[in-house]
């Protein structure tokens, strides 16, 4: 893998939004998406991946922040992904799911209010925390918390058009 820059950016128009409008999770698979490394995008979905369940999310507090650093003494770079996403209500069946999310490691894509997707812990999987909570107020929140935390070696793969329509069509 080259080291070197190839290109520059133009500046982005003030049009843009921050936070994401869908969650779409699904079981860890070795390689779920085609990935093009010169382009960042994911360019097809691994037949094997059949099934990807949705959640949609409402708010500000739906983030997805990438982390990368790094090391010049090691020659190593990481870039740690974190989802923080909150699901409103809490439910028996909810709950039951909240508890395998967290026992195992899936994998995910979110869609940004811009209407992009991006592939996360796609090498590894994600490590949820599931905190669920009814508030003392009754204002305060009542719901499910999730923090999900995943190691990679590269920003997350967005997925171009031909790759969200196959994707789409497993939900």
């Amino acid at each position: 893998m080259a080291c070197d820059i190839t290109a520059g950016r133009v500046r982005a128009c003030k049009q843009l939004l921050g936070g994401t409008s869908k969650l779409y999770l699904f079981n860890y698979l070795e390689n779920p998406f085609t990935v093009d490394s010169a382009t960042g995008e994911a360019t097809a979905v691994n037949v094997s991946l059949t099934t990807v369940f949705e959640y949609d999310i409402l708010g500000d507090t739906n983030t997805f922040v990438e982390n990368m650093v790094s090391d010049r003494n090691t020659g190593v770079t990481v870039n740690t992904q974190t989802l923080t996403i909150f699901l409103g209500g809490l439910d028996a069946t909810t709950s039951v799911q909240m508890n395998l999310l967290a026992y195992g490691t899936p994998q995910a894509v979110i869609r940004d209010r811009n209407g992009v997707y991006h592939a996360v812990g796609i090498s590894e999987g994600i490590d949820f925390t599931v905190d669920s909570t009814t508030g003392g107020a009754s204002t305060d929140a009542n719901g499910y918390t999730l923090t999900g935390v995943s190691t990679e070696v590269a920003l997350s793969p967005k997925l171009d058009s031909a790759t969200i329509t196959a994707f789409l069509a497993l939900v």
